[in-house]
């Protein structure tokens, strides 16, 4: 699995003109389902996200995580994340998982995310075209791959 976590003062997601999720302080996750990933994956990534620290304390480092300022999540599903760009100059996109599977997973991981104590976890809609707003806080973004933690 593939995430992009922004750490946001705000974030939206509207699909036909209605906001499907929206939060306040937190991280906007766009979420890419690699075909072959399952649960491991997706429970390993959403634990990483529960318990990064990436907010400031009084001291002004990086230090703490999402329970320790209230946070929430708004997950968006982004399978172009998954794109193969290295032939040609259109992406290829058959390293995505397939939609069911992609699906299942993504929303196994906002559950996942719930069970780890996140208060909120937003959602967009799955396969939508979604139009996405955020106010990027810092700005701090962290792009996480589990492919590369297994190699470890």
């Amino acid at each position: 699995m593939k995430a992009v976590i922004q750490r946001v003062s705000k974030a939206s997601v509207t699909v036909d003109g209605e906001i499907t999720g929206e939060i306040g302080k937190g991280f906007l996750v766009l979420l890419g389902v690699v075909d072959g990933d399952g649960e491991a994956e997706m429970k390993l990534l959403a634990k990483k996200i529960a318990e990064i620290r990436i907010f400031t304390d009084e001291n002004d480092k990086m230090n703490l995580s999402l329970d320790k300022i209230d946070g929430e999540v708004l997950v968006v599903s982004q399978f172009t994340l998954c794109a193969d760009i290295s032939h040609g100059r259109r992406p290829s996109f058959i390293g995505s998982a397939p939609p069911k599977v992609a699906n299942e997973l993504y929303e196994g991981f906002c559950e996942e995310l719930r069970a780890l104590g996140v208060k909120k976890v937003a959602t967009g809609v799955f396969g939508a075209d979604m139009a996405v707003e955020l106010l990027n806080d810092g700005p701090v973004t962290i792009i996480m791959d589990t492919d590369i933690w297994k190699k470890q």
